[in-house]
């Protein structure tokens, strides 16, 4: 603590001693000589709280002067010595101020004390250095333009008279002379012993008592005590004190102290005191009535302390020592102590404490025992955890709350006997066990001292099993489930304690809960949908950490969606020779995925998607692949069928086949002649061109299919060359070139005439007048058959005759019109002739065997006016040209 130190006047008051405060002078600044003109401030001190006046006096050349002011401040600029009072306390000690009218000045502290920081200043006025500092005449130290000399820790061999000296004007000045005393800063302390030669037990207290003077009443002191040369305590402390609760006989020897400031820099110690313990001896014993230290519930019990030997007075205190645990018991300090109506809590060990002083002396301890019937045991089982579960380690501990110890303790489980133990004490007893599942059941403990066995409450004991890792079956209603279908999650751990609750997931994502509260498992339904395929797994969990299971994987099939047939075709119509791709596709559906395709019902082909999508299968056209087609797809869950597509294929027009259809058998000029074009193969509507000479005639359609025809009425000019064109939109045939020419026929010779040069027929006409008259004649008179007589046969003609024909032997010929004149008549033939493409020019070539099958003659009659003459000419040409 701090230790603040005040002068103490001690004045009878009333009759009471009362203490007085002497108050201290300090000065601002600090110095007792100044310079004239100066002012110095004084201040008061010494009490805890400001003055409202203070009584100052000033003595000066043997005259005092009271000087009062507000507060406890005097603000002072004349020499003299100065004390204060203020209230009711005495006067201060004087302080006596200089105010120098010297040039050079030594100013120095009032009062010095040890570890203080002395400072010495050397002031001069103006035109005068401070030059060096004297200690008793001699030359300390140069101040070296400064004017302060400060000495740190002074002590002792610093005290002295000090001055200084300076130079003005060339010449040296001293200033006045100042007494140095350093003080200590605090008496050598005294050590105080509360009792010097104390009996053992005592307790003493050790006092280090010093004194600070009133200037440094702020230093903090610290206090050491010691015996011998060991420090006491906790060694040094700001208490000046030591209390030492009991003295011992080893505890005598020399005590002395030491007291020094905070940071031990001063150090003052005490002299040494002798401290002699006296020893104590005492002999205690405890008497019980009755004798025996065996006593039954019930009876009364009296226990006396026997206390020899010990300095009175004296107090008795009654303990018991009772299962490891010390208790005073609350009793009046007598040396008798009584139990009436002993029960068995009061069984124990007894022992009296007679106490003398600070000292305590302790009996033997005596063992009460009460003989008590058990109780019924308690049995409590305990786990390191909440719950018991397999593989901890399960302790029951059976106790009988009375009972005279020693107590036999039997444990069961289900009445089979686990283990036995004898506790002498009477705490109880325990057994443990290392938990499995056939733990469970219920226990009961038996306890018996030998006064008749006693039997617990049966406790349950439910060992918990932590779930195993569960399995996960998914019991679907076929092998493969399809959306719609209702499959059943079913989730159980084979081992673990219920309740358990299951989770269920589907891709790590959460189902559902299901818990099972009495065992088994869990199940979760599902109404599948497309996107309840992947991996699932569920999970188990009994409190005691969750198990996953194994995944597994469900495949939700899709039956397949109605395909859609497409017909990818190389144009807007596709025709024979085209490659056409059919493609079916089922847009919804579980792969493999087999297509079918089909033409009017009758099967194309097949092809598996094993991967989803479609499928295609190509086409090259011909005109039986016109019809229906469709698509048929299935995935095992039920086949489905697109809609119908109609595929139309269009038939290029083969070369067509003119023909010519005459009104009689001998056409003549006037008659209308049909010509008839037909492509025998090709898709209606097929456009028909007919061609005189490559001059376009006619054209016409055929909107259902079959021929055109186009009609002619003869003239001359109409000889020539006549074809015919058919298109139906994927490529123009021509046919082959008939020629249309009118022949004269004579009996020798026959020779065309270019029925195209009318000025030429009209010059012979004459001439053939006269030779169809001859012509006519002749037959008459020989009344026979000329070779154009139609009852002719074709094998009355002359075997070297060719037979003609004009069309391919696949092509259905038309009526051929042969040079027979059966009625007699005055004709001229016309001879159509087919002439291939190729040898269209070569008209002029010699006639062929029938063996040329491209070529084919047509012959019609067209009948023209003509003289006798003309028709014996004719008659001799009919032979046809070729």
């Amino acid at each position: 603590m701090l230790l603040w130190v005040t002068l103490l006047v001690l004045a009878p008051v009333s009759g009471q001693w009362a203490t007085t405060t002497k108050p201290i002078i300090s000065l601002h600044p600090p110095w007792v000589t100044v310079f004239q003109g100066e002012t110095v401030n004084l201040t008061c001190n010494g009490f805890h709280y400001s003055p409202q006046k203070t009584k100052w006096k000033r003595l000066y050349l043997g005259t005092e002067i009271v000087i009062n002011t507000p507060g406890d401040t005097l603000e002072v600029r004349e020499s003299g010595e100065y004390r204060c009072q203020t209230g009711r306390s005495t006067l201060s000690n004087p302080v006596c101020l200089v105010f120098s009218s010297a040039s050079l000045i030594l100013q120095a502290p009032l009062s010095v004390y040890e570890g203080d920081l002395m400072v010495l200043r050397c002031r001069a006025k103006a035109r005068v250095t401070p030059d060096t500092i004297y200690k008793n005449g001699e030359a300390l130290t140069s101040l070296k333009g400064t004017s302060d000399f400060s000495i740190r820790d002074p002590s002792l061999k610093d005290n002295g008279a000090y001055h200084c000296t300076g130079f003005t004007e060339g010449h040296s000045i001293s200033s006045n002379k100042v007494q140095i005393q350093v003080q200590d800063l605090f008496l050598r302390p005294v050590l105080r012993v509360s009792l010097s030669q104390p009996l053992e037990g005592r307790s003493i207290t050790l006092t280090c008592e010093t004194w600070l003077p009133p200037q440094r009443s702020e230093v903090q002191l610290q206090f050491c005590f010691f015996r011998d040369s060991q420090a006491l305590g906790s060694g040094w402390s700001s208490s000046p004190e030591l209390h030492i609760p009991e003295m011992w006989t080893e505890d005598s020897g020399s005590y002395w102290c030491q007291a020094g400031t905070k940071n031990h820099s001063i150090i003052h110690r005490s002299r040494s005191s002798q401290i002699h313990v006296q020893r104590v001896f005492a002999n205690v014993q405890i008497h019980t009535i009755p004798a025996s230290k065996s006593v039954f519930e019930g009876q009364d019990l009296v226990l006396i302390c026997s206390v020899d030997t010990v300095p009175r007075p004296i107090t008795v205190s009654w303990h018991r020592r009772f299962k490891n645990r010390n208790e005073k018991i609350k009793t009046p300090t007598s040396s008798e102590f009584k139990i009436s109506m002993v029960k068995s809590g009061d069984a124990g060990d007894y022992y009296c404490t007679a106490n003398y002083r600070h000292r305590s002396f302790v009996s033997k301890p005596v063992t009460i025992e009460v003989k008590v019937p058990v109780s019924h045991p308690v049995l409590t089982l305990s786990s390191p955890g909440a719950l018991a579960f397999e593989g901890t380690i399960m302790t029951l501990h059976c106790e009988a709350k009375r009972g005279s110890p020693r107590i036999l303790y039997h444990f069961y489980h289900e009445d089979v006997p686990l283990g036995s133990s004898l506790t002498p004490s009477g705490s109880g007893a325990s057994f443990s066990l290392s938990l499995t599942t056939e733990h469970s059941g219920n226990y009961y403990c038996t306890a018996d001292n030998g006064l008749g066995p006693q039997r617990s409450e049966a406790v349950s004991l439910y060992v918990t099993v932590p779930a195993s890792r569960p399995v996960l079956t998914v019991r679907t209603p076929r092998a493969w489930v399809v959306v719609g279908d209702v499959v059943e999650l079913h989730c159980e751990a084979l081992r673990g304690s219920p309740p358990i609750l299951y989770q269920f997931y589907h891709k790590d994502v959460s189902l559902g809960s299901s818990s099972a509260t009495s065992g088994g498992g869990a199940s979760f339904n599902l109404s599948l949908t497309a996107e309840h395929s992947g991996i699932y797994s569920c999970e188990a969990d009994n409190g005691l950490g969750a198990q996953r299971s194994d995944t597994v994987l469900l495949s939700v099939t899709i039956p397949v969606s109605h395909p859609v047939l497409h017909l990818r075709a190389p144009r807007a119509q596709a025709a024979v020779g085209d490659m056409v791709e059919l493609h079916c596709e089922a847009t919804r559906g579980s792969p493999p995925i087999s297509y079918q395709f089909y033409h009017d019902d009758a099967t194309l082909g097949r092809s598996l998607a094993r991967s989803g999508g479609g499928v295609s299968f190509s086409l090259s056209l011909t005109a039986e692949h016109s019809g229906n087609y469709s698509c048929e797809a299935d995935n095992g869950l039920g086949a489905q069928r697109s809609e119908v597509v109609t595929l139309k294929v269009i038939v290029p027009a083969s070369r067509p086949v003119l023909t010519l259809n005459a009104p009689r058998a001998q056409a003549v000029v006037g008659d209308v002649v049909e010509l008839c074009c037909e492509a025998l193969r090709g898709s209606p509507p097929i456009l028909y061109w007919f061609y005189h000479e490559n001059v376009t005639l006619w054209n016409s359609s055929a909107p259902s299919g079959g021929g055109a025809s186009f009609n002619l009425s003869l003239t001359a000019e109409h000889s020539g060359n006549y074809s015919c064109e058919a298109d139906n939109g994927l490529g123009a045939q021509r046919s082959e070139v008939l020629t249309l020419s009118f022949t004269w026929l004579t009996e020798n010779r026959r020779g065309p005439v270019a029925t195209g040069i009318t000025g030429g027929l009209l010059s012979t006409m004459g001439l053939a007048a006269g030779a169809l008259l001859v012509y006519f004649w002749l037959s008459r008179k020989a009344g026979g058959r000329l070779t154009s007589d139609p009852s002719r046969s074709p094998s009355d003609l002359d075997p070297q005759e060719p037979t003609y024909h004009n069309v391919p032997a696949w092509i259905e010929l038309q009526p051929v019109y042969s040079n027979v004149n059966p009625r007699g008549e005055d004709v001229v033939y016309c001879e159509l002739q087919s002439i291939p493409e190729k040898n269209r020019h070569a008209g002029a070539s010699a006639p062929r065997l029938p063996s040329n099958k491209d070529s084919s003659v047509i012959y019609s009659q067209v009948k023209v006016a003509s003289t006798p003459a003309s028709r014996t000419q004719l008659s001799a040409s009919s032979a046809p040209h070729r």
